[in-house]
Protein backbone atom coordinates (compact mmCIF):
# COMPACT_ATOMS: atom_id res chain seq x y z
CA UNK A 1 0.00 0.00 0.00
CA UNK A 2 1.39 3.43 -0.95
CA UNK A 3 2.12 6.07 1.66
CA UNK A 4 -0.75 8.23 0.41
CA UNK A 5 -3.18 5.28 0.61
CA UNK A 6 -1.89 4.41 4.08
CA UNK A 7 -2.43 8.00 5.19
CA UNK A 8 -5.96 8.03 3.73
CA UNK A 9 -6.83 4.84 5.61
CA UNK A 10 -5.49 6.26 8.88
CA UNK A 11 -7.35 9.55 8.42
CA UNK A 12 -10.65 8.09 7.18
CA UNK A 13 -10.86 4.92 9.23
CA UNK A 14 -8.83 5.74 12.29
CA UNK A 15 -6.79 2.53 12.04
CA UNK A 16 -3.14 1.82 11.27
CA UNK A 17 -3.28 -1.10 8.82
CA UNK A 18 -0.67 -3.81 8.47
CA UNK A 19 -1.94 -4.25 4.90
CA UNK A 20 -4.97 -3.33 2.84
CA UNK A 21 -6.54 -3.79 -0.59
CA UNK A 22 -9.72 -3.03 -2.50
CA UNK A 23 -11.72 -6.19 -3.09
CA UNK A 24 -14.98 -7.38 -4.59
CA UNK A 25 -17.05 -10.39 -3.64
CA UNK A 26 -18.63 -12.78 -6.10
CA UNK A 27 -22.30 -13.01 -6.91
CA UNK A 28 -24.25 -13.80 -3.75
CA UNK A 29 -26.50 -16.85 -4.31
CA UNK A 30 -30.17 -16.62 -3.44
CA UNK A 31 -30.56 -17.84 0.17
CA UNK A 32 -33.64 -19.71 1.45
CA UNK A 33 -36.48 -17.24 2.02
CA UNK A 34 -36.72 -17.90 5.76
CA UNK A 35 -32.97 -17.48 6.26
CA UNK A 36 -32.98 -14.24 4.30
CA UNK A 37 -35.97 -12.92 6.24
CA UNK A 38 -34.42 -13.83 9.60
CA UNK A 39 -31.31 -11.84 8.67
CA UNK A 40 -33.36 -8.73 7.89
CA UNK A 41 -34.04 -9.38 4.18
CA UNK A 42 -31.21 -7.06 3.18
CA UNK A 43 -30.07 -6.50 -0.42
CA UNK A 44 -28.05 -9.24 -2.10
CA UNK A 45 -26.69 -7.10 -4.93
CA UNK A 46 -24.80 -3.80 -5.06
CA UNK A 47 -26.67 -0.66 -6.03
CA UNK A 48 -26.81 0.55 -9.61
CA UNK A 49 -24.50 3.38 -10.59
CA UNK A 50 -25.70 6.83 -9.71
CA UNK A 51 -26.59 9.23 -12.57
CA UNK A 52 -23.11 10.78 -12.41
CA UNK A 53 -21.56 7.35 -12.94
CA UNK A 54 -23.94 6.62 -15.80
CA UNK A 55 -23.10 10.00 -17.37
CA UNK A 56 -19.41 9.13 -17.14
CA UNK A 57 -20.04 5.85 -18.91
CA UNK A 58 -22.00 7.66 -21.65
CA UNK A 59 -19.18 10.16 -22.14
CA UNK A 60 -16.59 7.40 -22.35
CA UNK A 61 -18.63 5.22 -24.73
CA UNK A 62 -17.73 7.18 -27.93
CA UNK A 63 -14.07 6.56 -27.14
CA UNK A 64 -14.51 2.78 -27.01
CA UNK A 65 -13.98 2.19 -30.77
CA UNK A 66 -10.70 4.09 -30.51
CA UNK A 67 -9.70 2.07 -27.46
CA UNK A 68 -10.63 -1.13 -29.31
CA UNK A 69 -8.47 -0.07 -32.27
CA UNK A 70 -5.48 0.57 -30.03
CA UNK A 71 -6.10 -2.80 -28.34
CA UNK A 72 -6.10 -4.57 -31.71
CA UNK A 73 -2.93 -2.76 -32.76
CA UNK A 74 -1.28 -3.72 -29.49
CA UNK A 75 -2.32 -7.35 -29.96
CA UNK A 76 -0.88 -7.32 -33.47
CA UNK A 77 2.36 -5.85 -32.19
CA UNK A 78 2.58 -8.51 -29.48
CA UNK A 79 1.99 -11.23 -32.07
CA UNK A 80 4.78 -9.79 -34.25
CA UNK A 81 7.09 -9.63 -31.27
CA UNK A 82 6.40 -13.28 -30.54
CA UNK A 83 7.28 -14.19 -34.12
CA UNK A 84 10.55 -12.25 -33.88
CA UNK A 85 11.40 -13.33 -30.35
CA UNK A 86 14.20 -15.72 -29.52
CA UNK A 87 13.59 -19.36 -28.63
CA UNK A 88 14.40 -18.56 -25.01
CA UNK A 89 11.76 -15.82 -24.93
CA UNK A 90 9.18 -18.08 -26.57
CA UNK A 91 9.91 -20.83 -24.05
CA UNK A 92 9.51 -18.34 -21.22
CA UNK A 93 6.20 -17.16 -22.65
CA UNK A 94 4.92 -20.73 -22.93
CA UNK A 95 5.98 -21.39 -19.33
CA UNK A 96 4.07 -18.31 -18.17
CA UNK A 97 0.97 -19.44 -20.09
CA UNK A 98 1.26 -22.89 -18.52
CA UNK A 99 1.49 -21.35 -15.05
CA UNK A 100 -1.66 -19.31 -15.70
CA UNK A 101 -3.47 -22.43 -16.93
CA UNK A 102 -2.44 -24.33 -13.80
CA UNK A 103 -3.56 -21.47 -11.59
CA UNK A 104 -6.95 -21.25 -13.29
CA UNK A 105 -7.36 -25.03 -13.01
CA UNK A 106 -6.48 -24.88 -9.29
CA UNK A 107 -9.12 -22.17 -8.75
CA UNK A 108 -11.82 -24.45 -10.15
CA UNK A 109 -10.57 -27.65 -8.51
CA UNK A 110 -10.39 -26.04 -5.05
CA UNK A 111 -13.75 -24.29 -5.41
CA UNK A 112 -12.16 -20.86 -5.20
CA UNK A 113 -14.56 -19.58 -7.85
CA UNK A 114 -17.43 -19.93 -5.35
CA UNK A 115 -18.54 -16.94 -3.28
CA UNK A 116 -18.68 -18.87 0.00
CA UNK A 117 -18.79 -22.38 1.45
CA UNK A 118 -22.57 -22.62 1.02
CA UNK A 119 -23.78 -22.97 4.61
CA UNK A 120 -26.06 -20.02 5.38
CA UNK A 121 -26.25 -20.91 9.08
CA UNK A 122 -22.52 -20.56 9.70
CA UNK A 123 -20.53 -17.36 10.27
CA UNK A 124 -19.58 -16.70 6.64
CA UNK A 125 -23.13 -17.17 5.38
CA UNK A 126 -24.56 -14.92 8.08
CA UNK A 127 -21.94 -12.26 7.33
CA UNK A 128 -22.70 -12.52 3.62
CA UNK A 129 -26.43 -11.96 4.20
CA UNK A 130 -25.63 -8.51 5.59
CA UNK A 131 -22.88 -7.62 3.11
CA UNK A 132 -24.77 -5.02 1.06
CA UNK A 133 -26.87 -3.96 4.03
CA UNK A 134 -23.69 -2.39 5.42
CA UNK A 135 -23.02 -0.53 2.16
CA UNK A 136 -24.51 -0.70 -1.33
CA UNK A 137 -21.08 -0.02 -2.88
CA UNK A 138 -19.75 -2.91 -4.95
CA UNK A 139 -16.25 -2.84 -3.46
CA UNK A 140 -14.74 -3.17 0.01
CA UNK A 141 -11.43 -1.90 1.26
CA UNK A 142 -10.16 -4.74 3.44
CA UNK A 143 -7.64 -3.67 6.08
CA UNK A 144 -5.70 -6.03 8.30
CA UNK A 145 -4.88 -4.31 11.55
CA UNK A 146 -3.59 -6.25 14.51
CA UNK A 147 -5.84 -9.30 14.70
CA UNK A 148 -8.90 -7.52 13.30
CA UNK A 149 -10.25 -7.49 9.78
CA UNK A 150 -11.77 -4.10 9.00
CA UNK A 151 -14.00 -3.58 5.95
CA UNK A 152 -14.60 -0.08 4.62
CA UNK A 153 -16.60 1.41 1.76
CA UNK A 154 -18.59 4.49 0.83
CA UNK A 155 -22.07 4.22 2.41
CA UNK A 156 -23.59 4.19 -1.07
CA UNK A 157 -22.25 3.20 -4.46
CA UNK A 158 -20.09 5.84 -6.11
CA UNK A 159 -18.13 5.98 -9.34
CA UNK A 160 -15.37 8.37 -8.18
CA UNK A 161 -13.53 9.37 -4.99
CA UNK A 162 -14.23 6.14 -3.17
CA UNK A 163 -11.27 6.62 -0.77
CA UNK A 164 -12.47 10.07 0.25
CA UNK A 165 -15.95 8.76 1.07
CA UNK A 166 -15.20 5.42 2.67
CA UNK A 167 -15.93 4.59 6.30
CA UNK A 168 -15.87 1.42 8.35
CA UNK A 169 -18.92 -0.65 7.39
CA UNK A 170 -18.08 -3.93 9.12
CA UNK A 171 -15.46 -5.45 11.36
CA UNK A 172 -14.53 -9.05 12.08
CA UNK A 173 -13.19 -9.24 15.65
CA UNK A 174 -9.94 -10.83 16.72
CA UNK A 175 -10.08 -14.61 16.94
CA UNK A 176 -13.15 -14.90 14.72
CA UNK A 177 -11.54 -15.22 11.28
CA UNK A 178 -8.28 -14.99 9.37
CA UNK A 179 -7.42 -13.88 5.83
CA UNK A 180 -5.53 -16.43 3.73
CA UNK A 181 -3.93 -16.55 0.29
CA UNK A 182 -5.35 -19.86 -1.00
CA UNK A 183 -2.87 -20.03 -3.90
CA UNK A 184 0.45 -18.73 -2.54
CA UNK A 185 2.42 -20.59 -5.21
CA UNK A 186 0.83 -18.48 -7.96
CA UNK A 187 0.48 -14.79 -8.60
CA UNK A 188 -3.26 -14.41 -8.06
CA UNK A 189 -6.06 -12.09 -6.90
CA UNK A 190 -7.87 -14.48 -4.58
CA UNK A 191 -8.19 -14.05 -0.81
CA UNK A 192 -10.11 -16.32 1.53
CA UNK A 193 -11.66 -15.11 4.79
CA UNK A 194 -11.84 -18.26 6.91
CA UNK A 195 -13.96 -18.22 10.06
CA UNK A 196 -13.25 -20.36 13.12
CA UNK A 197 -16.31 -22.53 12.45
CA UNK A 198 -14.76 -23.61 9.13
CA UNK A 199 -16.95 -21.44 6.90
CA UNK A 200 -15.34 -19.04 4.43
CA UNK A 201 -15.81 -16.17 1.97
CA UNK A 202 -13.84 -15.60 -1.21
CA UNK A 203 -12.68 -12.11 -2.19
CA UNK A 204 -11.01 -10.92 -5.38
CA UNK A 205 -8.50 -8.08 -5.15
CA UNK A 206 -8.15 -5.38 -7.76
CA UNK A 207 -4.45 -6.06 -8.12
CA UNK A 208 -2.51 -9.23 -8.72
CA UNK A 209 -0.35 -9.90 -5.65
CA UNK A 210 -1.99 -7.09 -3.70
CA UNK A 211 -0.58 -5.49 -0.58
CA UNK A 212 -2.40 -8.13 1.47
CA UNK A 213 -0.92 -10.96 -0.61
CA UNK A 214 2.57 -9.59 -0.07
CA UNK A 215 1.93 -9.10 3.66
CA UNK A 216 0.78 -12.72 4.01
CA UNK A 217 3.82 -13.90 2.06
CA UNK A 218 6.22 -11.97 4.28
CA UNK A 219 4.51 -13.27 7.40
CA UNK A 220 4.76 -16.88 6.18
CA UNK A 221 8.53 -16.50 5.85
CA UNK A 222 9.09 -15.29 9.42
Amino acid sequence: MSRSSDRTVRDRLGVVPDAGAWCVIGRIPQPPADVHQAAGAGPLRPAFLRPLGILGAVLVAPLMPIALLFSLLASGEQALQRLLSTKEERDRGRAEDLTIDRRDKAVVEQGLDATFDGDWDKAAGQFLLRWYGHSSHHQRFVALTGNRIVLAAPPKRVSVRREDRMRVVAEIPAGTAVVEDPLPEYGNRKLRVRFTDGSWLMLTTEEQRSDIHMHLLRRSRT
